[in-house]
């Protein structure tokens, strides 16, 4: 089959199976830090649960509406005892200091596979050593670790009894987090960004299986439109604000920007009459943008970055801050044979503006098909088939 037809006819395969240990099929456990939203944990979590239907999954509260609960399936949700404190369906996160032991009293003694999707405490469950425990790593604690200072500073606890307070917390969440860190029989990192700091905080060497992207949901759109696109929840780390000031500098491009969030009100106060602010859209509202739009423009330093990859499995380049998980998603011009991007290396107007600048002189260098091809590296497929190689692995390696 041709790379063209393979790009004309997505079809879902079989999720990979896990081959039975010692003759029978193993009894798993998926462990899933919390669910409140569906975003990129639950996109993997969804898939984990292609492979093992109807596995029971353990997470600490369980708050996802029901509109987006149908990935769930058959699955019994297991929750902590912290779903049943007080305010915890609106502030939950405000009981980190008993996340650590929450997720230590679920028994999982009965699985022979625990599965855990770690991005603040799932890794820390306890397990035996008749048990295979595989922890898929989106991050470690970014709070506790080297997003610490920037949280204080937006918490407004740099000084104070309330900001020891925090730290003295934080510093805890960091001993428990590097103690529980053995426990784990195989390692896996959403990115080599993330891997290198698995390694640092942890003394951990991971295998990177990039996170699952629905590259099936977006077409190949090869005629593009004189606008600019970004797309993101309006949070500071995001750095929407400072795009729409770089569109300032270039008052004869036009920039959209789809998303809602807390710097809302920073956005339209910097906005010129270039930048359109749509707030929330929905889902087909936004992949006719990203499919039409000339580039993508991405600020923020992600530990991976699904919404570069879903823009170019539309076809559309990204223009990238070249920090994180973006330098393995995006194919820089000048750096590769099939680029699909350019980077600016400064979180500011003028970095991005520069780089918006240079995008448009070189961008007959970037081909829409070059864009799609390289995102399918990161299809839901793809992640399946590694995590299943991963798993079967580790399971022939320890003699489960």
């Amino acid at each position: 089959m041709t790379a063209q037809i393979r790009r004309a006819v997505l079809v879902e395969r079989p999720a990979p199976r896990v081959r039975p240990l010692a003759g029978k099929a193993p009894r798993v456990a998926i462990v899933h830090d919390w669910l409140e939203v569906y975003a990129g944990a639950e996109r993997v979590l969804e898939q984990l649960l292609k492979m093992w239907p109807g596995a029971d999954v353990f997470t600490l509260v369980d708050f996802l509406p029901d509109q987006h609960r149908g990935f769930l399936g058959d699955s019994t949700v297991h929750t902590s005892f912290i779903q049943r404190l007080p305010g915890s369906r609106k502030r939950f996160r405000h009981y980190l200091p008993l996340m650590p032991m929450a997720i230590e009293q679920f028994d999982l003694s009965s699985y022979d596979i625990v599965m855990s999707s770690s991005y603040a405490v799932a890794k820390g469950v306890i397990t035996s050593g008749n048990q295979l425990h595989v922890s898929y790593v989106h991050s470690p604690i970014r709070y506790a670790w080297d997003l610490q200072h920037q949280y204080l500073r937006e918490a407004h606890l740099q000084q104070g009894f309330k900001s020891m307070l925090v730290r003295a917390i934080l510093h805890y969440m960091r001993l428990w987090d590097v103690r529980t860190a053995p426990n784990v029989d195989v390692m896996l990192a959403n990115s080599r960004y993330i891997a290198r700091r698995i390694e640092k905080c942890y003394g951990r060497e991971a295998e990177v299986i990039y996170p699952p992207v629905d590259t099936s949901g977006f077409s190949l759109v090869t005629r593009k439109q004189d606008f600019y696109v970004t797309a993101s929840r309006l949070v500071p780390y995001k750095m929407i604000p400072v795009i729409a000031e770089a569109f300032r500098l270039l008052p004869d491009r036009k920039l959209v920007v789809i998303g809602d969030g807390p710097d809302m009100a920073r956005l339209r106060e910097v906005a010129g009459p270039n930048v359109e602010v749509m707030g929330h859209q929905p889902a087909d509202v936004l992949r006719a943008h990203m499919q039409n739009a000339r580039a993508f423009v991405f600020a923020a330093e992600e530990d991976f970055g699904i919404t570069p990859v879903e823009a170019q499995a539309c076809g559309t380049p990204v223009i990238a801050y070249g920090r994180g998980g973006t330098l393995e998603t995006v194919l820089a011009v000048g750096e590769c044979p099939r680029p699909t991007g350019v980077f600016f290396h400064e979180q500011t107007p003028e970095s991005i503006a520069a780089a918006v600048r240079r995008f448009e002189s070189i961008s007959d260098e970037i081909r829409p098909v070059d864009c799609r091809d390289n995102a399918l590296r990161f299809s839901t497929e793809t992640f399946r088939q590694s995590m299943s190689q991963a798993v079967n692995g580790a399971i022939r390696e320890f003699g489960y």
